[in-house]
């Protein structure tokens, strides 16, 4: 294969693996390496990107602004699903990925590059979500994967701490502070060192977007968040790109002690795994969603519509976005939103992300109906024929059990 990469776009984020790659694709193909990071929010991280790239021996580096895409295309889709991973994981590194990878491959034609690479290892999800988007959109495209590869002889982290402190390439991952972080605007996600432990508690000192519940405010925080066809679009009145809005939740969120989740989940390739994931903003999206879902949306709809939820998310944990049975889904996802315009009310607290109160111009709901107190508008004795009636297959089987 040496003979034949000339040039390679690598997925890069600075962090361990993929510093450590740039030099190893150099040192093993003789190829040129242009680096590509995609810009998704992870702010003070990007500091220097640019720099470390190329002293690591980069021919070149694309930084581009991909938060607004990423919010608008891939994460408010799924908040449009509710989707949520196993009833805890919200999905902020499954979503960035079929992103990153499009991009990628978009920059590789412009490159003329002969392979695309990215850092992610053989037992993760990661390495699935780039490559089968690699495949959906460039099969043509030769694909590293070094985790896999048979020269590839860096074979755990502390190999590769000790090859970069031989090549002179910087990296924040110690011995002491060993632990894997990926960031972006939907979350940031904690792994290795001590978290390998299921046991153990996660220290204090990794969290990055939220405050210890203990130390928020003894006030509560009250947001009003607008929706148009299931899509955030406002905060307390005040209009917003998808990007922006998404950020401004994120900061009040944290600072509110909300969206700390400690998950073992299922990966793809068979193992379970443990992560710590920080996801703010879109804890409270994903309620706020759900509040204005409850009053304008059909029972029957919603129905239907949760049962595909789990489906839905293991499509993109598993990294099938690019695939039909994702788009049709997709589509009838969105079919379902058409009415799901109207303002939640959130009451933030210490941890808490509590819905107090929901209207819709689409409302179901009808105080005339609904009422404990005298109405005109229900015949109560209604009920008997309909009790007697959801009741009689019941009846049936009790009759049948008796008689035997």
């Amino acid at each position: 294969m040496s003979t034949e990469i000339k040039k390679v776009v690598l997925a890069y984020s600075g962090g361990l693996d993929t510093s450590v790659i740039v030099r190893w694709l150099i040192e093993t193909y003789g190829c040129e390496v242009i680096c590509f990071a995609a810009d998704l929010g992870q702010k003070e991280e990007l500091t220097g990107l640019k720099e470390k790239a190329i002293n690591t021996g980069a021919s070149k580096i694309y930084i581009e602004d991909l938060k607004e895409e990423f919010v608008r295309d891939f994460v408010f889709p799924a908040l449009r699903a509710n989707a949520i991973y196993e009833g805890t994981y919200l999905l902020g590194t499954s979503l960035a990925r079929p992103l990153i990878a499009k991009r990628q491959v978009e920059i590789a034609k412009i490159e003329e590059a002969d392979a695309v690479s990215h850092g992610a290892t053989g037992k993760g999800n990661d390495q699935v979500r780039f490559e089968l988007t690699y495949i959906a959109l460039a099969p043509e495209i030769k694909i590293i994967a070094a985790w896999k590869d048979d020269k590839w002889h860096l074979n755990s982290r502390q190999a590769m701490i000790e090859y970069a402190q031989k090549h002179k390439i910087p990296v924040s991952l110690t011995k002491e502070k060993p632990y894997s972080t990926d960031r972006n605007l939907l979350h940031i996600s904690h792994e290795g060192g001590i978290l390998e432990d299921p046991w153990a508690q996660a220290p204090e000192d990794i969290f990055v977007l939220t405050k210890s519940p203990e130390d928020a405010p003894d006030k509560p925080t009250y947001l009003e968040i607008d929706y148009v066809h299931g899509n955030p679009v406002a905060i307390n009145g005040k209009k917003m790109s998808p990007a922006t809005l998404l950020d401004y939740v994120n900061q009040v969120a944290g600072a509110n002690g909300i969206g700390r989740a400690d998950i073992v989940e299922s990966r793809f390739v068979g193992m379970k795994s443990r992560g710590v994931y920080e996801t703010p903003g879109g804890t409270v999206l994903w309620a706020a969603h759900r509040a204005v879902e409850s009053i304008a949306m059909d029972r029957e709809v919603m129905l239907m519509r949760d049962s595909l939820i789990p489906k839905y998310a293991q499509l993109v944990y598993n990294g099938f976005w690019y695939s039909p049975e994702m788009e049709t889904l997709q589509a009838y996802i969105d079919a379902t939103q058409t009415t799901v315009t109207g303002t939640a009310k959130m009451k933030l607290y210490k941890g808490g992300c509590h819905v107090v109160g929901r209207k819709s111009p689409h409302s179901l709901y009808s105080e005339d109906f609904a009422t404990f107190e005298k109405d005109m508008v229900f015949d109560q004795k209604d009920a008997t024929g309909f009790i007697a009636l959801n009741g009689l297959r019941l009846k049936i089987r009790s009759m049948l059990k008796n008689k035997s």
